[in-house]
């Protein structure tokens, strides 16, 4: 009798290691060597999950429940979630000199979101080289603001926890105001804000500007990033400045200079950073909304962060457009969108409202929150951006359970997840067509 083997697709596959490897973090996380008093299982998890999602959020403090190993663990989970297990593999693969087959090309294509399973080792050995450099070049700058201050061992450590954490978006600090403290500070904002901005970008613009190296050269895919990516932050930026300029519990008591710093990195860090250099929990209603949107929309694709993502967001909004302009094609600097590309950011934009609402709908009955702090926990999971007005700790275990599972879902992204779950098969008949009235 012939043993039965389950074949998992790419979707699934994925879904299966990346959900193991938090498992194994949690397990790693409840140690004694990584605690510095115990921790439950679910608070394990939840934060063994916020780290492989490079999301941030956390129920319990980091910088003082964990000992210097249980940091060191949630450091190397949000490295390896940012950069992506798969990629890890390759990478190793690559060291023990075999050969990368085509299933394993196959699911490094799914894991970094690309079009094609051609060229991904290619990118796999330049997505490590930018990062490890980029990343040491931060934790030097880092340093030179932290060693005089925290002194040699903890400095070092802390340029390097933080540098890490920025690069891969996932909001993680060793600092109980997070960075507060240093909301003027033009080193700290420079730094750890460009370390995200890069980081959300995405992997594919980084290897096409370095490859390219002239703008015009560039994949239409590298122009939208690099263009939405300053016009949004921009926009965010102005917003922020404006709506929170008299807030006494935010910008108001600041100086014209940190006003700019503090709205600056509050509109940047909002694309799925997870830092913060202001009292979220004191933002006007108008601010908090803003943010959602914007976590929402997220980073760009095959990058560290999560969300929508800002090409998807592009893609509906000039959907629109060209609806309302009666034209039949969707042009994006003079090149033709396919109609799969529509389709496809209709329905990554569709899963995640519907599980986004349902989320903050479940939150809504199990939790004695605000509606406005549940609806910014649940979008800043989603987009694995890591911000909090201070209602995660005050979760409920029902509560922790779901926005472990919004974190997951907003790391492997709605269609993979969803594609997992589903059985994929062609369509044996055509249907004729009809119209139906919309609208």
């Amino acid at each position: 009798m012939k043993k039965q083997i389950i074949k998992l697709t790419p979707p699934q596959l994925l879904v299966s290691i990346f959900g193991g490897g938090i498992i194994i973090g949690a397990f790693l996380l409840m140690m004694p060597f990584s605690t510095t008093e115990p921790i439950r299982w679910v608070d394990a998890l939840f934060t063994s999950t916020s780290a492989m999602t490079v999301t941030g959020l956390a129920v319990v403090d980091t910088g003082t429940r964990f000992t210097v190993i249980g940091q060191t663990i949630i450091m190397l989970l949000i490295q390896i979630g940012g950069l992506g297990i798969m990629s890890f593999a390759v990478l190793i693969f690559m060291m023990l000199g075999k050969k990368i087959g085509f299933k394993e090309r196959m699911l490094v294509q799914q894991a970094l979101n690309q079009t094609s399973a051609g060229g991904v080792v290619l990118l796999v050995k330049r997505l490590f080289i930018f990062s490890f450099l980029i990343e040491f070049v931060a934790l030097i700058f880092l340093a030179i603001r932290w060693v005089p201050e925290f002194g040699w061992s903890k400095g070092l450590f802390f340029s390097l926890f933080h540098s890490i954490s920025a690069f891969n978006n996932a909001g993680f600090g060793l600092l109980s105001d997070n960075l507060v403290q240093y909301v003027g500070d033009p080193i700290i904002n420079i730094t750890i804000s460009f370390l995200f901005i890069i980081g959300g970008l995405g992997f594919t613009v980084l290897a096409d500007m370095w490859v390219k190296k002239s703008y015009k050269k560039l994949t239409l895919h590298s122009k939208i990033m690099i263009i939405s990516t300053f016009a949004i932050n921009v926009t965010a930026m102005l917003f922020i400045f404006f709506l929170e300029y008299g807030n006494s519990h935010t910008l108001g008591n600041l100086s014209l200079g940190d006003k700019a710093w503090a709205s600056y990195f509050q509109a940047v860090t909002t694309r799925t950073a997870g830092f913060n250099t202001i009292d979220l929990a004191h933002l006007h209603d108008a601010t908090v909304f803003l943010m959602v949107l914007l976590m929402f929309i997220g980073a760009g694709s095959a990058s560290t962060g999560g969300g929508i993502k800002l090409t998807t967001f592009v893609v509906i909004i000039f959907s629109v457009w060209a609806f309302l302009r009666s034209r039949e094609d969707i042009v994006l600097l003079k090149r033709r969108l396919l109609p799969l590309h529509v389709f496809k950011a209709l329905a990554i934009t569709m899963i995640s409202i519907m599980f986004v609402f349902g989320a903050i709908f479940l939150l809504n009955i199990s939790e004695n929150l605000p509606f406005v702090k549940i609806m910014f926990e649940v979008v800043s999971a989603f987009g694995t951006v890591g911000l909090s007005m201070g209602a995660t700790p005050e979760l409920s275990y029902f509560g922790r359970v779901i926005i472990i599972f919004i974190m997951f879902l907003g790391k492997v992204g709605p269609l993979t997840l969803a594609f997992s779950l589903s059985k994929q098969k062609r369509e044996a008949v055509r249907y004729p067509n009809e119209d139906i009235m919309l609208g």
